[in-house]
This record gives structure tokens, sequence and C-alpha cells, in this order.
């Protein structure tokens, strides 16, 4: 009886107060209207296809990626679709300095800041790993450490606007992959960060949302090739996919899948890492943690 008082009754209030409330969300483009953005990746994919949605819906967009040309392009074509303002800024996520410095120019140019976007990613070819601790270190830094550095910087923006990030991942940030070993292990670091990081929040009653895009095979031009002869997969669109991604940020979704596949959601989506997670943080002595 003292465990069901304790744990069962608050966990299914918390789950039926879910479901109810997220079951009235909808989204509507009116809410990007004016708003102040920033999409990493942008040069093309999903990156560059999350900036021409937001654009059409009105919002302001700074927008990085390595390749000056390309950004111009898409900076261009950002303001023909109607974006309030576009800008952006080409540099490298292996540099922390530049992660940094982004964001405070990003945030001088547009006047504030209220998403955050983390969307670039280091590809590295299928393979079986052997002893390449280089591109390990590599990914770590450019898929994880970066996304970190990021949204530090922006934090203070961000809680001033009540805003949100969106952590782009994979499902190989869930799941085990063979041949992706070192991409793998730095979308599985996303998710023990972020989630981590949005239970401090909760705590600590931080207005800042955290949606985890859990993403599959997605038909960018990069992924096509990397996965051409070797995966029997379906990959989804990925004008479809970056329309999802801002959707569920703008809703302060905790975590989005999309994927083609209808079993990803229901395997991976089920209440049983919330159930645990709950359970973890009332065992916690907060009072012995806030405020030191």
């Amino acid at each position: 009886m003292a465990f069901l008082k304790k744990f069962l009754l608050p966990i299914l209030m918390v789950f039926l107060a879910y479901y109810y409330y997220s079951s009235h969300d909808e989204f509507r483009p009116e809410m990007l209207q004016g708003k102040k953005v920033i999409v990493t990746g942008a040069s093309k994919g999903i990156g560059r296809e999350m900036a021409y949605h937001l654009a059409k819906m009105g919002a302001h967009v700074v927008l990085t990626a390595r390749s000056e040309e390309a950004l111009q392009k898409v900076v261009t074509r950002c303001l023909d679709l109607g974006a309030a303002s576009a800008h952006h800024i080409a540099g490298n996520m292996e540099d922390m300095t530049f992660a940094e410095e982004f964001v405070v120019e990003a945030g001088k140019l547009m006047g504030g800041l209220d998403m955050l976007i983390l969307n670039h990613v280091l590809y590295v070819p299928l393979g079986f790993f052997h002893d390449d601790i280089n591109i390990v270190r590599r990914s770590m830094e450019i898929n994880f450490y970066s996304f970190v550095v990021l949204s530090i910087t922006a934090l203070p923006m961000l809680k001033q606007s009540k805003g949100s990030i969106a952590v782009v991942s994979s499902v190989a940030g869930k799941v085990s992959h063979p041949l992706i070993a070192p991409y793998s292990a730095s979308k599985f670091a996303l998710d023990g960060f972020f989630s981590s990081l949005r239970s401090e929040f909760l705590v600590n009653r931080v207005n800042v949302s955290i949606t985890l895009c859990v993403l599959g095979l997605v038909d960018t031009e990069t992924a096509m090739k990397a996965t051409s002869g070797i995966y029997t997969g379906y990959a989804a669109p990925k004008e479809e996919c970056a329309l999802e991604i801002i959707k569920g940020t703008v809703l302060r979704q905790d975590e989005l899948y999309y994927d083609r596949s209808m079993w990803t959601t229901f395997l991976l989506g089920n209440p049983g890492r919330k159930i645990i997670e709950f359970i973890t943080t009332k065992k916690i002595k907060w009072d012995k943690i806030i405020g030191n």
C-alpha cells in the first residue's frame, strides 16, 4: 500500500495528465511568426528544409554550416520565402570557440533567441570499427560536445524568452546499430545529457524545453550516399521530417520520433523509461542539492 501511494498513484496521475493535455496541443504556423531561431547544419538536407519552413512562417533565422557559398544560397531563398530576417555565419563546429562566438553573434543579429535547433553532424562511412580513435574523438566533439557548448552559451537568452532547444538525434542513439559505432556513441551521449538536463530544468523550474528528435533514415543526399547498396530500409522525406522537428519543438515535446516504420515509436516511445526516471527522481533529496 505504501508503494502504491508513493509511486504508482503519482505515476498514473502524471501520465493521465500528459496524455490529456498533449491531445489538445495543435501546431499553427503563426506560432513561429517573428520568432528568433538558430539552425545549425543548415546548408543542406534537413537543416536547409527547416530553414525554408521557418522562413515561410515568418521567423527570423540565423544559419550556420561550413560552406559559406551554400549558406548564402539558403539565406537568399529564405528571404524570398518570407523570413522576417535571415543571416548566416559559416564555421566548423569542431572549433568550440567558434560555437560560442556564433551563438553570441546570432543573438546580437536577432536581438535575442527563442529557439535553438541543433542539427549539424559528422557523418562517417559505414564499416566495422577497428582502431580509429580519432574518428571517435571527432564524432563526440562535433555530434555531442559542440551541442553542449552551443546550448550552454544560448541558455541565458533562452531563459529570458522561455524558449526551446531541439536536439536532432537518431534511432541509432536509442538502439545499437552495427557499422556506425562512433556515430551511435555520440547520439547515445545526446540522449543521456539532454534528458538529464531536462529533468534538472524541471526541478529548478527553468522554463526552457528540450526536444530530443529521434530520426530514422531520411532521404538526404548524404544519408542516401552513405547507405546506398548497404541498407535496404525505406527513407522518409526530408521536407516532412524538417516540419515535424519544428512542430515538436514548438509544442515543447520531450521526445519526437520520426521514422517510416510504425514500430519505432511504438517500441521506443513506451512509458517504461519515464516511470523509472520518475521513481529515481523521487528518491533524490533535492533540498540537499538545490542552492548549493
